[in-house]
C-alpha cells in the first residue's frame, strides 16, 4: 500500500486492525467518538513505555472529552497483551504486523541510531474527531511533554466546539 497524504481537516484513512483484547478495531465503526491513535516503535522499551503510561495516566481527562486512545505498533498481539498487562494499560493496543497502516499513515520512515540507518516507526500521534476527520497530527514525537501537548490541543478543540 502506498503512503497517503494525511492532512488536518481531511478524512482519516479507514482501517481495521486486530487488538490485544481479542476484537478487531475498525476506524469507520467508531464514529461518534474522538479517536487518538499513537504509533510507537516497540513494546516494553523505555520511551514507548513512558509514552504509553503517560497516555494511560491521562485517560480520565481524555474520557471527559469523549476521546478513546489506541496504541499501534508492529508488535504481535501476544507481545501487546504482555506489555499491556505489565503496565496496567487501560486502552487497546493494535497490531500492524504487516506494516500496511504504518505505511499508509506515513509513520514508517528511515531512522538513524549511532550512525546506522534503518527503517522503523516514527513516533506519531493522530487525533481524529467523531466524524472521522483528522483534527491534529504530531510527527516525530519526543516523549517528554507529548501527552501534555495532546491534552492542551484537546482542551482547545473542546472550547472551540
Amino acid at each position: 500500500m502506498s503512503k497517503e497524504k494525511i492532512e488536518i481537516g481531511k478524512p482519516a484513512p479507514d482501517f481495521t486492525l486486530p487488538a490485544d483484547d481479542g476484537a478487531d478495531f475498525t476506524l469507520s465503526k467508531s464514529k461518534g467518538k474522538n479517536i487518538l491513535l499513537f504509533f510507537y516503535p516497540k513494546d516494553d522499551t523505555p520511551g514507548c513505555t513512558a509514552e504509553a503510561c503517560g497516555f494511560n495516566d491521562a485517560l480520565p481527562d481524555f474520557s471527559k472529552l469523549n476521546v478513546s486512545v489506541y496504541g499501534i505498533s508492529k508488535c504481535s498481539l501476544k507481545k501487546h497483551k504482555k506489555f499491556r498487562e505489565k503496565y496496567g494499560l487501560a486502552f487497546p493496543l493494535l497490531s500492524d504486523e504487516s506494516n500496511d497502516l504504518c505505511e499508509r499513515y506515513g509513520v514508517w520512515a528511515e531512522k538513524s541510531m549511532y550512525g546506522k540507518k534503518y527503517m522503523g516507526i516514527e513516533r506519531s500521534t493522530f487525533l481524529i474527531d467523531e466524524k472521522g476527520i483528522v483534527r491534529a497530527i504530531w510527527r516525530n514525537v519526543k516523549v517528554p511533554g507529548h501527552v501534555d501537548e495532546v491534552r492542551k490541543e484537546l482542551a482547545g478543540l473542546a472550547k472551540a466546539a
